[in-house]
This record gives C-alpha cells, structure tokens and sequence, in this order.
C-alpha cells in the first residue's frame, strides 16, 4: 500500500512539473498571467494591425526598417533588449522621434529567463526599464515580452507591480530560424486579419520580408499602428485582456489549419 502512495505522489508531482514546463513553453497561453495575443475589437473595426519587431536595436538594421516603415506611413512597436538599448541610445530615441513605440524585451534577453524567480525577474526587466528611459528621455514603456515568448509562473506578478503589461502575438514569421523570405512571408500573411499582432525580428530577414508584407497590408487595407497609439488608455487593458480570444498555443492561422 505505500509502495502505490509513493508511486501516486511522485507520478502527481511529475505530471504537475510536464504541465507546469509546458505553460511556460507556451507564449500564447493565458493560464499563467494575463496575455495580449490579438488587438481589441475598436481596432478590429479600424482595420488595425500591430507590427512588433523584437530584439533590436541593430545598428545596421533598425534605420532600414524605419525607412520602409515611413515608405508605407505604417507604425510598429519595437520590442528592445536594454543591453543593446544601452549600446545603440541613439537609434532608440530614432525609433521613437518616427513616431514607433519602444517596449521592454528584458535586459539580457537570456534563455533561462523564463526559469528564474521573481526577484531575479524584477532586477531584469527594471534594468532594461531603465536602459530605455534613459535612451528616450524619460519615456517608460508600458508593455513587456518575455524573451522568446516564455513565461515563468512568477512573471505576471512581477509586472502587475511594474505596472506593465505582457504582450506576446497572433502569428509569427519564424524569421530567426528559416532562411527563406517566402516562407516566413507566407506563415504572416496565411489568413491575416484585422486585429493580428505580428511578431517579425529586427534583423536582416525580417528587413527583407518587410516592404512585401506592407504591400499585402496595403492591399487588404489593413493599418498598422503602434500598440502605444491603440492602447491610449491604459487603465482599460485588464479589460481588454480578459476579453480577446487566445486561440491555442501555437501560433494562430485558422480554426482549422494547424500553424506552420
């Protein structure tokens, strides 16, 4: 009889840790904290969408995007690591003077991120706070995303008490692991919609995708604005959060199809 106890509880906890380790390997799930996968309905109506590039500033790359971006009078939200904000201040304060938002994407953009405590968490996404605001002059931003999308239990706490919000995305173009532009073209474009937040990567693939996938936004009349100029009131996003649709783990493409 204690031999099955024992066997019931260690099979309990190792179920519960494959649980847990999938939560956190999940960027679009909401289980754990509160998570913006899709723009909220007043966008929707818009014709809105979110382009969000993650890990710049580059100093190469970072201009270029810009240029194509004011080529198209579109706006995007540039997710920044604050090491690379603390080497490339200018570039930030760029960034900002064309009228983009600039988020917080940690301090080190390190894989363990998302396995650390809330103490170490904090110390990170503060540091990069920092980085950014002084880079821009004092001005704060307001969302977060954890560094490739995955979240430790302990993170929604931590930036409930920054006062920041977590954002992840409806469909990405998986442009750090392939290297063909059709391909990470067509995982954005497959069934894009009104409300989509598209994650791309400030860096020479997602520079090359860029000008083709604004032609198709302007083509299916679709807007892309910044998430500071759609979320102008702050004090409405626990609302908004609690009422845009998740969809599953993956990425979103449709009811039916599986994500590529």
């Amino acid at each position: 009889m204690l031999e099955t106890i024992t066997l019931y509880i260690l099979a309990s906890i190792i179920f519960s840790q494959v649980v847990l380790a999938m939560l956190v390997l999940c960027p679009r799930c909401k289980l754990i904290s509160p998570n913006l996968v899709r723009l909220p309905q007043t966008a929707v109506a818009r014709r809105e969408i979110a382009l969000t590039f993650d890990d710049g500033p580059h100093e190469e790359i970072t201009t270029q995007i810009l240029d194509q971006l004011d080529l198209h009078n579109a706006k995007a939200t540039f997710f920044c690591i604050g090491e690379k904000v603390a080497a490339h201040p200018n570039l930030v304060a760029e960034i900002l003077r064309r009228g983009h938002s600039v988020e917080n994407h940690s301090y080190r953009h390190n894989m363990l991120f998302a396995f650390s405590g809330p103490t170490a968490l904090a110390n990170d996404i503060v540091k990069a706070q920092k980085a950014i605001e002084d880079a821009t002059h004092g001005t704060a931003p307001r969302f977060f995303r954890a560094p490739f999308g995955f979240r430790s239990p302990f993170l929604g706490g931590v930036l409930r008490r920054l006062g920041l919000h977590h954002v992840a995305w409806t469909r990405r173009g998986y442009d750090t692991t392939s290297r063909n532009p059709d391909t990470v073209l067509r995982r954005l474009s497959r069934n894009l919609a009104a409300g989509d937040i598209l994650l791309l990567h400030d860096n020479k693939l997602g520079l090359v995708v860029l000008p083709r996938l604004l032609e198709l936004c302007s083509h299916k009349e679709l807007r892309s604005v910044s998430l500071s100029m759609i979320f102008k009131d702050v004090k409405a996003l626990p609302q908004i959060y609690k009422h845009t649709v998740t969809g599953a783990c993956g990425d979103h493409t449709s009811s039916t199809n599986a994500p590529s």
